[in-house]
């Protein structure tokens, strides 16, 4: 029997059907006979003890420039579906932690795909740090003297922001470098958030490896490549993907942080690795899929369902 789901996520319009995973995963889920229902974060709401979100039916096709057709707008009580898929793009602010506390409260009679509490608990760039022996050398802090520290340490690093995403506001700082104090000053005007540093990690130019888990397992990787003169992989800033195979030391990782993700309801998260180094686990709207299924014809959009629907049928 078909499952009632509906995605939460940016906008369906403007997405690159030939990369975005969350348009691949409701690919998968239509084929597999289950109807499709679609929202943006804003038009999420709670109303009197019900969970609502305004949006739209939707069918979905692999055509660029037509790839969705939209039912008749109307308003849904989410408790009344079986699965809701939490996929808007960070950054992980505020709108995003209200809907993980909206959504906390139909689950797990209508299962959030990733679960919203712990979604809202283990952010990128802070669940890593239960793992500190699999990761470089790493600190959050907002203190300037603390940073210098680090640096006066470590010698090459990587500034970014906590909650950021896609590569956005990411920095390389190495011992000659004199902007530390400037990029301190312009992070804390804009934000009230600390800043995480890193310990640089120069084998990033062969590749930043993203590894993709479906409940707790591996089920393959993509190497992201940084563009010529660019440390930054994220393929939203240029880099470019290829086929890569998991090493004895990604298998490692995985093993350890996999048990903990199965039992926080993570389904789908993407971890990066350089070298052989963690540096974040991904769980709020995790990418490559389609990039891995071209690759080696992996398809964890179905693997993904296979999880789901095993839930949903084991009540």
């Amino acid at each position: 029997m078909g499952l009632k789901v509906a995605f939460q996520m940016d906008p369906i319009g403007a997405v690159d059907i030939a990369a975005d995973s969350t348009f691949r995963i409701a690919l998968e889920a239509q084929a597999r006979g289950h109807r499709l229902f679609y929202y943006t974060p804003d038009r999420l709401a709670f109303q009197e003890g019900r969970v609502t979100a305004r949006g739209w039916p939707v069918t979905l096709q692999p055509v660029r420039g037509d790839h969705v057709r939209f039912g008749e707008e109307c308003e849904i009580d989410l408790a009344e579906w079986d699965v809701v898929w939490l996929r808007q793009d960070p950054p992980f602010d505020m709108a995003y932690i209200t809907t993980t506390h909206l959504l906390e409260m139909i689950h797990p009679r209508t299962l959030v795909v990733n679960d919203p509490f712990w979604v809202r608990n283990s952010p990128e760039k802070l669940l890593v740090l239960r793992f500190s022996e699999l990761t470089p050398p790493t600190a959050i802090a907002r203190d300037l003297a603390t940073i210098r520290a680090f640096r006066a340490r470590h010698g090459d690093i990587i500034l970014k922001p906590l909650y950021g995403n896609g590569g956005a506001g990411v920095f390389r700082l190495d011992p000659s470098d004199r902007n530390l104090a400037s990029l301190h000053e312009l992070f804390t005007s804009i934000s009230r958030e600390p800043m995480i540093v890193q310990k640089f990690l120069p084998a990033v130019a062969k590749g930043d490896k993203r590894v993709i888990l479906v409940d707790g397992q591996p089920v393959g990787a993509i190497n992201r490549v940084p563009a010529e003169g660019e440390t930054r992989s994220n393929m939203h800033v240029g880099g470019r993907p290829e086929k890569v195979d998991l090493t004895p030391r990604d298998l490692e990782i995985c093993a350890a942080i996999g048990p903990v993700l199965r039992e926080k309801g993570q389904l789908f998260v993407g971890i990066d690795v350089i070298g052989d180094w963690l540096t974040e686990i991904n769980v709020t709207s995790p990418t490559g899929i389609q990039e891995l299924e071209r690759f080696d014809g992996t398809n964890t959009a179905a693997l993904l369902w296979q999880a789901i629907e095993a839930r949903r049928a084991a009540g």
